[in-house]
């Protein structure tokens, strides 16, 4: 019974394997007499070889001398096949799926020496929703091919020459060409010449050879190249932005995986590469951006001597890098990365180049640079202006280098943390452009705080221009620690704090329209202030000044040999503040020259009380000394022949509270005391006060004059008044309160021997006539306990300063104290004077002439007897002429006694 199944089962074996064998030979008789047929029937292609075998076992097929073409060529829904191949063969064809499934697929395919056109079939209809029929192979191998594929347009779209391939798991249809991916594989090797691809109507992408040894690739000059001119391309496509070229003659890399959406390789070794972009000026378009699938992978990637050149809409240049090497690690481009603002991610990188230039509103050129994730350095900058409205720089900088704590993007926002920043050798001029307001808003894509532990100034002769306003530092050095910029939606984003700095220069020169300021040496830092030899000096004449300006104002030509400042104060941040222990102004030289030549300055003058008040952030100075120095004040009017100068030497003063009654928990009222030398002859002291948070701004002053001599204020008088005087002025004393309004108080002055000489205003020679008659009224001597007088109603022209206010309270003091109380009657009796001395002058010469017309008639009577005869008649006839003579203008007098 054994033996019977057992023969049993042979038989079946035997005959099975003997239908096989006749099904493969009928195939085979089948495929070689009607395949060509069937295909022609059945499916889009013709085809025809010179031998074919099939296994219909194993599914694997081989055939020689294959040419095969569309039926129909003009049918796009299909891919197009249309050439020849030598030899083809195929494992493990899917004969099922081809036959029922209409799928092509196998594990492997060889095509030797193909000479291929490949249409792609149209893009897959989205309405529809009809999927096209795949073409899948687990691998493909290609030898001495020349292949070119085409849309479904007819337009080329890859073509490549001599194809030596060999890849795993090869995928191309149109939906992955619409993904930018055209071809999808695992494994590659590859090996050819005269690769193309165009992906648009724009760009043309050229590769003169490719080869492959060992899983490292190597290109020969690829290009990406414009199919049109850039004014075509401005005139075609007016909303894009931009236009590309790129080249690169050399590159090399490995492990190349490309999988769905992703791109991987590993050392890529570019050299000289070079892009090119040109810029059109089209207005950039925000559209709704849409999600990234693309990703790429990139191990490590080296450029090796790029250039990078971006032209301006008139193609000159906008950017130029002559020179650059970049050595990326770990660079990866990925759909959470595109959301970034840097949308990279990397392990490290090594930036350097040299030959560095980019011009738009500033011409900026680099000589070298180098920057890696912790640091860099820039050597040699040059900025050149551009005539642009904003600001221009005019410099060359040796050095900038810089290390970074930390530096990273995170949602969106930039992390910085910089250790610190040295510039070296900054030599030139940065001028200011027009301002132009800046809506405020908010800071977007920083994380705040951004911080700057160090930043170190050195070796630097720089000029900062404003306005025609220039100020140099020479010789500049300085160090700012702790500079942090913090959010503050307020002003514009973004506010600055500084812990501490330090700035140190020499020669500090700064230009006004009318003066030069400078200074041998300049000290600041947050806690002290030291200026030496400090100069305000006048670029023009006084005559040019009076000519420049509109209304008078003061000239003023000031030296000063130290100035010196402790305390501490904050001039950088959002909440700026002065708070000095102490300030001292050490040996000024001060002369204030002002012309009344020029109109009247009609604007409202506020005391120093608003002045100080008016400033806009907390101030308070608790001394300010001003030591061993000397002030002089001249002025001159159209009819003084020369200014008048007062004259303040050895001149100290210290100022208390000095403040802006802003700053909290500090006294606001402003104390000063002054003691000086007046008219290099006399001690003058004074003591002044005022409250800065006194809203009605009054205030108070009192002082002491000791003997001054009369003559020591001719200076003054002299050219100013046409007035002389000689005596002295033992002690004068004023007390004196005010407001906006006006002056008031006490004055009192102890004089002796005080006579006065009127002068002729143009020869300034003395009228003794006037003079004696203004020294009647003038009290000479004020005996030893001299009265106070009380000065009121002295009203303050607003327009006015404070000084001209307190001049007219003096003014009424002297006049009060001089020529008595009932000043204005006084000055009417000295104008009565004056007019009646003028009178006894006429008188005198009327005098002289009757005596002259005496003597005639008595000569005339000696000489005619009969004029003896008419003796009423005569006196009647010269009675007239007598009230012209000396005595009638006597008697007039007394009979008018008003006018005494």
């Amino acid at each position: 019974m054994k033996k019977k199944w057992v023969k049993k089962l042979f038989l079946f074996l035997g005959i099975f394997v003997g239908a096989i064998l006749l099904a493969n030979l009928a195939l085979n008789l089948w495929l070689k007499t009607q395949l060509p047929d069937y295909i022609k029937k059945n499916t889009d292609y013709k085809v025809s070889y010179k031998s074919l075998d099939v296994d219909l076992g194993t599914g694997n097929i081989f055939a020689t001398g294959i040419t095969v073409n569309n039926k129909n060529p003009q049918n796009t829904s299909v891919i197009g096949l249309q050439g020849t191949i030598d030899t083809l063969k195929i494992s493990r064809f899917g004969i099922y799926d081809a036959i029922f499934n209409k799928v092509i697929s196998s594990s492997d395919l060889l095509l030797a020496n193909p000479d291929l056109n490949i249409i792609l079939a149209k893009p897959l209809d989205k309405k529809t929703g009809k999927k096209r029929n795949p073409v899948m192979f687990e691998n493909i191998r290609i030898n001495k091919g020349t292949i070119n594929v085409f849309k479904h347009n007819k337009l080329k779209f890859i073509g490549v020459n001599k194809l030596d391939l060999y890849v795993e798991n090869l995928q191309m249809t149109e939906e992955s060409v619409e993904n930018k991916l055209p071809v999808v594989f695992d494994q590659y090797s590859i090996r050819g010449k005269d690769f193309f691809f165009q992906p648009d109507d724009i760009y043309t992408l050229k590769i003169d050879q490719i080869t492959t040894t060992n899983g490292q690739m190597s290109v020969e000059n690829f290009q990406l190249m414009p199919m049109i001119s850039f004014e075509q391309f401005k005139k075609t496509y007016p909303q894009k932005t931009q236009m590309f070229q790129f080249s690169i003659p050399k590159m090399n890399f490995k492990d190349v995986v490309l999988e769905k959406n992703k791109v991987s390789l590993a050392n890529a070794d570019f050299q000289k590469p070079f892009l090119k972009v040109y810029k059109t000026g089209a207005s950039i378009i925000k559209k709704a951006e849409k999600k990234r699938n693309f990703e790429l992978h990139l191990d490590d990637i080296k450029l090796n001597n790029a250039k990078i050149q971006i032209l301006k809409p008139n193609e000159t240049d906008l950017f130029l890098a002559e020179n650059l090497n970049v050595n990326v690690n770990k660079l990866e481009f990925t759909k959470e990365s595109s959301q970034e603002i840097i949308p990279v991610l990397y392990k490290d990188f090594k930036i350097a180049g040299t030959g560095i230039h980019y011009n738009d509103q500033q011409n900026i050129s680099v000589g070298s640079f180098n920057l890696n994730p912790k640091g860099g350095q820039i050597k040699n900058i040059i900025a050149k202006p551009a005539h642009s409205p904003g600001m221009e720089m005019d410099f060359k900088t040796n050095l900038i280098q810089f290390n970074i704590n930390d530096f990273k993007f995170v949602d969106k926002k930039l992390n910085l943390d910089v250790k610190d920043i040295l510039i070296d050798g900054i030599n030139g001029k940065i001028a200011a452009g027009k301002v132009v307001p800046k809506k405020k808003t908010a800071v977007k894509g920083i994380q705040f705080p951004i911080v700057v532990g160090k930043i170190a100034l050195k070796n630097s002769n720089l000029t900062y221009e404003s306005k025609n306003q220039p100020l140099t530092f020479n010789d500049l050095n300085a160090t700012v620690n702790q500079l942090e910029l913090v959010e503050n939606n307020a002003k514009n984003g973004m506010a600055v704090k500084i812990k501490d700095y330090a700035v140190n220069t020499k020669n500090f020169i700064y230009k006004t329209k009318f003066y030069k300021m400078n200074a041998a040496s300049l000290a600041l830092t947050k806690n002290k202030i030291d200026i030496s030899q400090f100069a305000m000096i006048p670029l023009v004449s006084r005559a040019q000044f009076i000519r420049m300006i509109p209304v008078e104002s003061d000239l003023y030509d000031i030296k000063v040999s130290q100035i010196s400042a402790q305390g501490n104060w904050d001039l950088f941040s959002e909440n700026k503040s002065i708070n000095a222990t102490n300030v001292t102004v050490n040996s000024a030289n001060a002369n204030i020259f002002r012309s009344k030549i020029p109109a009247d300055d009609p604007k409202i003058k506020p005391l120093y009380s608003r002045m100080l008040r008016s400033i806009k952030i907390p101030m308070y100075i608790a001394n300010f000394n001003l030591k061993n120095s000397i002030l002089e004040y001249e002025e001159d009017t159209p009819k003084s022949s020369g200014p008048g100068k007062l004259t303040f030497s050895n001149f100290n003063m210290n100022v208390r509270n000095l403040n802006s009654a802003k700053m909290k928990g500090k006294p606001t009222h402003v104390k000063i005391n002054i003691n000086t030398t007046f008219m290099k002859s006399s001690p003058l002291s004074v003591n002044w006060g005022f409250d800065t948070a006194d809203q009605g701004d009054h205030f108070t002053i009192a002082g002491n004059l000791d003997n001054i001599p009369a003559t020591a204020l001719n200076s003054f008088v002299v050219p100013y008044l046409s007035v002389s005087a000689t005596g002295t002025i033992q002690q004068m004393l004023f007390n004196f309160k005010g407001n906006p309004k006006g002056i008031g108080g006490t004055f009192n002055i102890k004089h002796k021997d005080l006579k006065v000489s009127i002068l002729d205003k143009k020869s300034k020679e003395k009228k003794g006539v006037l003079s004696a008659v203004a020294n009647i009224f003038i009290k000479s001597d004020s005996g030893k306990f001299p009265e106070s007088v009380v000065v009121e109603g002295v009203e303050r022209d607003p327009t006015k300063s404070f000084f001209n206010m307190f001049w007219k309270g003096i003014e009424d003091g002297l006049k009060k104290t001089l020529i008595g109380i009932n000043v204005d009657k006084t000055k009417k009796t000295v104008e009565g004077a004056v007019n009646t001395v003028k009178d006894v002058k006429g008188g005198v010469q009327d005098a002289k002439k009757s005596l002259n017309n005496a003597k005639t008639d008595i000569s005339k009577a000696l000489k005619d007897p009969n004029s003896a005869e008419k003796p009423e008649a005569q006196a009647e006839t010269e009675k007239p002429k007598e009230k012209k003579g000396l005595f009638r203008k006597v008697f007039k007098k007394k009979e008018n006694p008003e006018t005494e």
